[in-house]
């Protein structure tokens, strides 16, 4: 696909400055660093990092001037993942097709290399090469992304939430949160980094990121754990929120192509959309 393929560039270099920002394992404390390296550098698609500088490229600006800004909500995103798969969490054994990050190297160091990792996060986008005014703007709003009316408290509302009914909005505060916050920023700080519609972006950003929830919703109810590269079903089995649990499948779909609709018409008139327009409809192609 013509999207897959031009994502690859983008993926290569963002490995390649990540693996630059990431302490080598051969340094003290060797375990810490290994977990820290194990768990960013996992096999992925790299999004995140990805759409600040496909945001900034489509707003007219040169996209490797927010690789730093992308690797850094990267490591956030890493961070997340380790502690959401922890037994405390979601306990959760595989993360894309491979043992998670408590599994290989004990909990202990897991809890400890995502604590590493959010604070690397803050630290390359503080070292950024940028005004001192752009690189504070952007550690607020990638703070608030992360805070307790970001990332963490979607997380701390879904976890609640196992095994009750939810309503609608619950439900899309959570993915709001947890989910759709990172993908927001991310699409933000493009923006900000090319001096192109924050505000725009914020929206597009939003509604591609609750489109990528909906969808990984459907594919826990629909896939295998070999296709996802984690367990199947594990959502309905621990009585997660989810849109599946709440509307069905048949409408879950129709919300996502609804929100990608929406998201392809607020970015349509950017300078070069073409890139997020692939990148919204391949958040639900992944569904056919």
């Amino acid at each position: 696909m013509e999207f897959e393929s031009n994502l690859k560039p983008l993926v290569s270099r963002i490995d390649s400055r990540l693996d630059e920002l990431l302490a080598p394992e051969t340094e003290s404390p060797e375990l810490l660093h290994a977990a820290m390296r194990y768990s960013c550098l996992a096999p992925g698609k790299r999004l995140r990092p990805a759409l600040v500088m496909m945001v900034a490229e489509a707003c007219g600006g040169e996209p490797l001037r927010g690789l730093d800004f992308g690797c850094a909500i990267e490591m956030i995103h890493a961070f997340s993942l380790i502690h959401d798969d922890l037994p405390a969490l979601d306990n959760d054994d595989l993360r894309r097709g491979r043992p998670t990050c408590h599994v290989k190297f004990g909990e202990a160091v897991a809890i400890l290399a995502g604590d590493a990792l959010f604070a690397l996060a803050f630290e390359t986008v503080a070292k950024a090469d940028f005004e001192p005014a752009t690189v504070v703007e952007v550690l607020k709003i990638l703070a608030e992304s992360v805070g307790t009316y970001g990332l963490v408290g979607g997380e701390t509302i879904d976890i609640l939430s196992e095994g009750s009914p939810v309503d609608e909005i619950t439900l899309e505060r959570i993915h709001d949160r947890k989910t759709a916050a990172l993908i927001r920023v991310a699409c933000e700080i493009g923006a900000l980094v090319a001096d192109g519609d924050r505000h725009a972006l914020r929206l597009y950003g939003q509604d591609v990121g609750l489109a990528f929830q909906i969808a990984d919703d459907i594919l826990n109810e629909t896939g295998t754990a070999e296709s996802l590269g984690k367990a199947a079903g594990s959502d309905r089995e621990r009585g997660k929120a989810t849109y599946p649990a709440l509307f069905g499948l048949d409408e879950s779909r129709r919300k996502a192509e609804a929100l990608v609709e929406e998201a392809v018409r607020t970015i349509s008139t950017l300078p070069k959309p073409d890139a997020l327009i692939q990148l919204a409809q391949f958040s639900i192609r992944r569904l056919r």
